[in-house]
C-alpha cells in the first residue's frame, strides 16, 4: 500500500512538472520544470529497484545534461517578444494533435488494461543480483552497437550547442594577439621635446 501511494506521487508530480515544461512561457522556467521531472522519474526508478538507473538519471541528466542545457538556453538569450508573434498560426494543428492525444489516453485508461487486477505487480529482487552489473552485461554485449550511436549523438549534440553559443557580439571588445605581439616599441613611444 506504501509503495503504491510513492508511485502515485512520484508519478502524478512527474506528469504536473511535464505539463510544467510546455506550459512554462519561460525557458529558463521549463528547464527547472524538467529537473523536477527527472527526479520524480527516478524515484519511479527506485520503486522498481533499479537503482543504478535512477541515480544515473540524476547524476547524467540532471547533473550533467541539464546544467548544458541551462548554460545554452542562457547563452542564447531568446527574445521572448519574437518568440509569441506567430503562435496562433499554429493553434489549429496544435490543438488537433492536442486532442488526438487525449482521446488516446482516455481509450487506453478506460479500456481495463491497465487495472489493477490485470497488472503485474513488481517482484523484487533478492540481494544475490547486482542491477549494475546485469546492466552491464546487456549493454555491452547485446546492445553495444546503439550504446556507441548514442554516445556519437550526444557527442554531436554538445559540438552542436557550442557552435550555437559562439559569435561574435558587436558590443564587446576582442583581443587581437598577433597585432599585440608585434607592436613595437616605435609605435608607442612619442620623445617630446621640452
Amino acid at each position: 500500500m506504501l509503495e503504491t501511494g510513492f508511485f502515485y506521487l512520484f508519478g502524478g508530480l512527474a506528469i504536473f512538472a511535464a505539463l510544467g515544461v510546455i506550459l512554462s512561457a519561460n525557458t529558463m522556467h521549463s528547464v527547472m520544470w524538467l529537473i523536477l521531472c527527472f527526479f520524480n522519474a527516478s524515484g519511479l526508478f527506485f520503486l522498481l529497484d533499479a537503482e543504478f538507473l535512477g541515480i544515473v538519471l540524476i547524476l547524467i541528466y540532471v547533473g550533467a545534461v541539464m546544467v548544458l542545457f541551462m548554460f545554452v538556453v542562457m547563452m542564447l538569450e531568446v527574445n521572448q517578444a519574437a518568440k509569441r508573434e506567430g503562435w496562433l498560426r499554429y493553434l489549429p494543428i496544435g490543438g488537433m494533435i492536442a486532442l488526438i492525444l487525449f482521446g488516446e489516453l482516455v481509450a487506453a485508461s478506460v479500456s481495463g488494461l491497465f487495472g489493477s487486477e490485470t497488472m503485474a505487480m513488481a517482484s523484487h529482487m533478492g540481494a544475490e543480483v547486482n542491477n549494475t552489473v546485469e546492466i552491464g552485461k546487456i549493454l555491452y554485449t547485446e546492445y553495444l552497437l546503439g550504446f556507441e550511436i548514442a554516445a556519437i549523438i550526444l557527442l554531436v549534440a554538445l559540438v552542436g550547442a557550442i557552435v550555437l553559443t559562439l559569435r561574435e557580439r558587436k558590443d564587446a571588445k576582442y583581443q587581437n594577439i598577433s597585432h599585440q605581439v608585434n607592436v613595437r616599441k616605435e609605435d608607442r613611444l612619442t620623445k617630446v621635446g621640452m
